[in-house]
């Protein structure tokens, strides 16, 4: 009796940690995003942001700026911020590796390949734009890298790992070939292949909408199979867990997560490899709880590396891949670090 009391005083003391954390940072998202929305070649104070967003701006270009140019940019980077750390949390938690990202199974080589494909191709195909290249491009490389692991002789998660590994270097080669044999595409591909928000509209976040957010309650809705998987695939199937059908749609979910932003961002690296970790350190290993913190991390991360590439030459734009690369090499070391410590 003593000890079921004193588990339901851990419990409760847990939770309300957590839901602190999460308000603390959905409080400091929100604030962030509104100091994000004066970010830019045209400076805006905090009072005169909120009065373009309510329509008393005294100058109507101030509206003008954050209504049609910066809100929807603030909107798509916290989105796809969003996406890729969740997308991060289903891989991580599949391969039971905090070193696994959204794009070890192949979907930046897909998204690579089919964004090039429709740069070559927007003359004879106008309808085919680079997201929808880059968007089935990621899709299709994934669900070939599970249809090959699920025949492998290695295991069902080391053949994903292999099979992403060995597509992704493929789809490269190819990508590279085609550049070369093609070099008038070289610099719309190279600049979309660095990531960007530059051109980032309303048309473009209602595309996302309709992709990211079905995805990521997707992973959400398999935070128990996640949680089952940790304790390794047979202790997860003793419990009852279907393994090759959890595999299939936490691969498609966090697949489909990852290629809704980069359609419409290019490939922005790091991300859902940096968020989990951060939100496992902060809340535990627990998938329910941990991936909306992941979300905001991710959102926050996002939102950072964007008001950088926007401000730092501006008016010329930065792109964002570049930053999320500069923070998360030296964390992605660090983690490398500490893993041999353990070990």
């Amino acid at each position: 009796m003593l000890r079921r009391c004193i588990r339901k005083v851990l419990e409760n003391k847990i939770n309300s940690r957590n839901a602190l954390a999460f308000s603390i940072l959905f409080l400091v998202l929100l604030a962030v995003m509104i100091l994000s929305l004066g970010v830019g070649a045209v400076q805006l104070t905090p009072n005169e942001t909120v009065s373009a967003l309510i329509n008393q701006a005294q100058k109507n270009s101030h509206r003008t700026i954050v209504w049609e140019f910066r809100f929807p940019r603030i909107l798509l980077v916290v989105l796809c911020g969003a996406a890729l750390s969740a997308a991060g949390v289903g891989f991580q938690g599949l391969f039971r590796n905090p070193l696994a990202d959204p794009y070890v199974v192949g979907a930046s080589g897909g998204a690579a390949l089919g964004a090039t494909l429709a740069v070559m191709l927007r003359f004879s195909l106008p309808n085919i734009t680079i997201g929808i290249g880059a968007f089935f491009g990621s899709l299709l490389a994934v669900l070939v890298v599970f249809a090959i692991s699920e025949y492998s002789n290695y295991g069902s998660i080391a053949g994903l790992l292999l099979a992403g590994s060995a597509m992704s270097a493929m789809l490269s080669a190819v990508v590279s070939l085609l550049l070369l044999l093609n070099d008038e595409v070289l610099h719309g591909v190279y600049a979309w292949l660095l990531g960007s928000f530059a051109n980032s509209s309303w048309s473009e976040l209602s595309q996302t909408l309709w992709l990211a957010p079905p995805a990521i309650l997707c992973v959400f809705l398999m935070s128990r199979s996640l949680d089952a998987l940790a304790a390794g695939e047979e202790t997860a199937q003793s419990l009852g867990l279907d393994l090759r059908k959890a595999r299939l749609i936490i691969v498609i979910s966090s697949s489909l997560a990852t290629a809704a932003a980069v359609s419409v961002s290019g490939i922005i690296g790091f991300v859902g490899l940096i968020a989990p970790h951060l939100a496992r350190m902060l809340v535990g290993a627990n998938h329910k709880t941990m991936m909306p913190i992941a979300m905001l991390l991710g959102s926050l991360l996002m939102l950072f590396a964007d008001d950088l590439a926007r401000t730092l030459m501006a008016p010329v734009e930065i792109p964002v891949g570049i930053f999320t690369a500069l923070l998360g090499g030296p964390f992605f070391l660090y983690l490398m670090k500490t893993g041999e410590k353990r070990t």
